[in-house]
């Protein structure tokens, strides 16, 4: 980061608040034109400054897209986490893992369609894509929630990671039906997926 900090090295508060305000501005820019046309010069245009503020504040583009994607990330699991902190079961949880997943995108959907757009398309100096990693870690929380679920005996016996990723592209899938189904109700989309992966995890009933 190239900003100027305050005492201690701490960004003030003023350049925290212009930092959310350009990181907000680049999101509106990446949904309404895409990652390609995302220039720093259009990002400042919608944010309504110098294309020189950007730059005090992000060394350049990718730097400014990589945060955009970090905060909203940072956000979305942070508003998850009291959800399934608060269920005592392997089986709470991930109910309250789909429920609370899809509740964020439901009220951000514009920060999501621009997080997906960088996702895709943003790569490095190797051409590798640079979130793969980031990009993992739900699923990776995802099969831990489910092992644990195995180990209580709450859940039967599967391929965790296979379902961890059938789970996340269920909710991930929403997105996209969501973008072209404006009308679509999202909390009662979370409820089949809340039912239909209960269903995939019980344990089979014992026939007397």
């Amino acid at each position: 980061m190239r900003s100027k900090n305050g005492a201690g090295g701490r960004v003030s508060f003023i350049q925290a608040a212009r930092r959310r305000q350009i990181i907000g501005a680049a999101i509106e820019t990446v949904t309404a034109v895409g990652y390609g046309q995302s220039s720093l010069a259009r990002i400042a245009e919608q944010a309504e400054i110098s294309k020189s503020v950007i730059s005090y504040h992000f060394a350049n583009k990718d730097e400014l897209l990589e945060q955009v994607v970090a905060q909203v990330m940072d956000d979305w699991a942070a508003f998850m986490r009291p959800f399934l902190e608060a269920e005592s079961t392997a089986t709470g949880r991930l109910s309250a893992y789909i429920r609370s997943r899809l509740a964020y995108m439901r009220d951000n959907q514009t920060r999501l369609v621009a997080v997906a757009e960088i996702i895709v398309n943003h790569r490095g100096p190797d051409g590798r894509p640079v979130f793969a990693e980031r990009d993992a870690a739900p699923v990776a929380e995802l099969v831990e929630l489910l092992r644990s679920g195995q180990q209580a005996g709450e859940f039967r016996g599967f391929d965790p990671v296979v379902l961890a990723m059938t789970i996340t592209q269920g909710i991930d899938g929403a997105l996209t039906y969501w973008a072209d189904h404006p009308g679509t109700d999202l909390t009662a989309y979370g409820e089949e997926l809340v039912t239909l992966f209960g269903l995939a995890t019980q344990q089979p009933r014992s026939i007397s």
